[in-house]
């Protein structure tokens, strides 16, 4: 059985539940929703796993995602364990070539995996990734413009996009 470590990541007003295999990270999100969300994450994404509280063992991830929210860090060299469909490899591969600051939308997303009339599955796999800013969804927007669904909810994406902005 597969065993899902996981941490509170509190950084200024930051409040995040974080989560690693022992193969990487395989969870960010908002202490906000709770661990209920991590939960029901891993029963349907890694089921028969044990979820262990284990903060030393997320020290080097609360580091670089610290430093991150704190304005000193664009980009991130941790060891990801996301799982998915190759689909969504191929999307979330995309999302973290998007360079720190900018905004595409999901029809660009669709156009650099050769894929430019699946948006909506775009759409669908950036939803379902479950590494929130390690690979950077937040900076996928609407082809209007407007910030568009983000699993840690809009005020979460608009601050990081603030912070990134502000660098």
């Amino acid at each position: 059985m597969d065993t899902i470590r996981w941490s509170k990541l509190q950084q200024g007003d930051w409040n995040l539940i974080i989560a690693a295999t022992d193969k990487g990270l395989c969870w960010i999100g908002s202490e906000g929703r709770g661990l209920d969300e991590l939960e029901q994450w891993a029963a349907s994404r890694r089921p028969g796993a044990g979820l262990v509280r284990d903060d030393a063992a997320l020290d080097a991830y609360r580091t670089q995602l610290g430093e991150y929210l704190d304005g000193n860090r664009t980009g991130f060299d941790l060891p990801a364990d996301l799982g998915g469909t190759p689909f969504q490899q191929k999307v979330w591969q995309a999302l973290r070539e998007i360079p720190c600051g900018e905004t595409v939308t999901y029809s660009d997303i669709a156009e650099r995996i050769g894929r430019p009339s699946a948006v909506r599955a775009v759409a669908a796999a950036i939803g379902a990734n479950p590494v929130l800013m390690l690979v950077p969804c937040h900076r996928v927007i609407g082809k209007n413009g407007k910030l568009t669904g983000f699993r840690g909810g809009l005020e979460m994406k608009e601050r990081l996009l603030a912070l990134e902005a502000g660098r």
